[in-house]
Formats: C-alpha cells, sequence, structure tokens
C-alpha cells in the first residue's frame, strides 16, 4: 500500500501543481504512477464546474467565463503537456527525419512554429469556450478524465520512441496489466457518468477522443517510430480541444 500511495503523491507532483508531499521517485515507487494519472483530470473537471456555478453567481460574460476555462487545466497541470504540444508542433513543423524530429524534442529552445501554433491553439480554444453551452458542460468535464486516461493506455500499448526518455522510464516501472485494468475502469466511469447526463453528448464524447487516439497513434508511428512524453502531452492537449469543439457543436445542433 505504500509505494501505492507514493505513486499517487509521484502523479501529482509529476502531472501537477497541486501541492503533495515528497516521496522518492524511485523505480518501484513509480510502478503504478500512470494508474492516477486521470486523477489530475478529475480535480480539472470539478474546477471547471465550479466555476461555471461561480461565473452563474458572478453574472459574468461569455469572455470572462471562456478565459477560465481556458486557464484552468493550464494553472492545474503548470502546462507541463502544452510543452509537449508546442516541442511537438515544432518538430513536425521541420519537416525533418525521425532521428532529427526527436532531436528537436528535446530541444529546450522554443521555435517559431511553437509560439505560432500556442496562440492558434488558445484562440481556437477561447472562441470555443465562448461558445459552449452550459448543458454541455457535465460531459465535458469528463473529457479531462477520459484524455489522461487514453494518453496512459497509450503508455502501455504503444511503442516508445526514446526508450531513454521520460516515458521510455515510465513503461519499463509500470506494471502494465495492472495498469491497462485501471485505466479501462476510469474510462468505463467517464462512459457511465457521461452516458448518464445526456447519451447524445456522451456518444460524441467518446467517439471524438477515440478519433484523436487513432490519429495520435499513427502521427507518431509514422513521423516518430513510437510515442514519448511529448507527444503523449500533445495528444493530451489536442483531445481536449477537439472534444470541446465537437460538443460545443454538439450543443447548437442537438
Amino acid at each position: 500500500m505504500k509505494k501505492v500511495f507514493h505513486s499517487f503523491l509521484i502523479a501529482f507532483a509529476m502531472f501537477s501543481k497541486i501541492p503533495v508531499p515528497k516521496a522518492d521517485w524511485d523505480q518501484e515507487n513509480m510502478k503504478y504512477m500512470i494508474c492516477f494519472f486521470p486523477g489530475v483530470g478529475v480535480v480539472i473537471g470539478l474546477l471547471i464546474w465550479g466555476y461555471q456555478r461561480l461565473c452563474g453567481y458572478m453574472e459574468f460574460g461569455a469572455l470572462m467565463r471562456a478565459a477560465g476555462f481556458v486557464l484552468i487545466p493550464v494553472l492545474v497541470t503548470g502546462g507541463i503537456h502544452l510543452d509537449g504540444y508546442l516541442d511537438t508542433m515544432d518538430a513536425l513543423s521541420s519537416w525533418q527525419p525521425k532521428e532529427r524530429k526527436l532531436e528537436i524534442l528535446k530541444d529546450s529552445h522554443a521555435g517559431a512554429f511553437a509560439i505560432i501554433m500556442g496562440c492558434v491553439y488558445f484562440i481556437l480554444a477561447l472562441g470555443v469556450w465562448s461558445e459552449m453551452d452550459e448543458n454541455v458542460l457535465p460531459v465535458l468535464c469528463a473529457s479531462f478524465v477520459l484524455s489522461r486516461a487514453l494518453s496512459g493506455m497509450a503508455l502501455a500499448t504503444f511503442p516508445c520512441a526514446n526508450k531513454k526518455g521520460s516515458l521510455g522510464m515510465f513503461a519499463d516501472a509500470a506494471q502494465k496489466r495492472i495498469l491497462k485494468t485501471v485505466l479501462v475502469l476510469w474510462m468505463l466511469s467517464c462512459l457511465g457518468a457521461a452516458l448518464w447526463w445526456d447519451y447524445r453528448y456522451g456518444l460524441l464524447l467518446f467517439g471524438t477522443a477515440f478519433a484523436v487516439y487513432g490519429y495520435y497513434y499513427h502521427l507518431a508511428m509514422k513521423e516518430f517510430g513510437g510515442t514519448t512524453g511529448d507527444i503523449a502531452g500533445f495528444f493530451v492537449q489536442v483531445c481536449e480541444l477537439m472534444t470541446a469543439f465537437v460538443l460545443m457543436l454538439g450543443g447548437k445542433l442537438l
């Protein structure tokens, strides 16, 4: 139980800015870390829901409401997934061979394309959230859990492009059978909650998330020969934006 608790602490220390007690980051303590990764999404979802209630109470306009929705995930995670998104966009925009793209992923400097695509991401996200129907919001809160569960599943199933990187280390430490079982339970919980609230939005959520997951696999294998921590962060960001976009459209059309 102690190792499991330490895995929980490491997950929140690694993937969020939420203060937690310190734990030793050794291989044994990291075995079950990814099992708790979707828990960060639970926190984000609850904060999104709470902020929506606050906006209603304070009578905030659509822009202030949308700004909070965009910033809450970044503030909770410290931008760790956004960093992966920016690095991946830099690598993809280079049009270099796989080996060079992997080197660009490890480069700490932000290129011009990273900055451009970061601006594009935030502008689109702000527009999407400003048009979001509040009836869709409870289902959309589950997307922050689902994206992380799928990202963890990729760790257990996709080849690692860089065995020496952080994702390769997690894959070696993870007990993959337990990891897959726990992540499936996270997904089923999201599915049950989404379908209970509104089956139409629930189906849109899962259809979009799994479509992005398929795109993630294709992109990772074709462009990098596998996945890395940065590409996993890219997936989380794209998955959350695309599910928000599709559900925003669903709220208008359904």
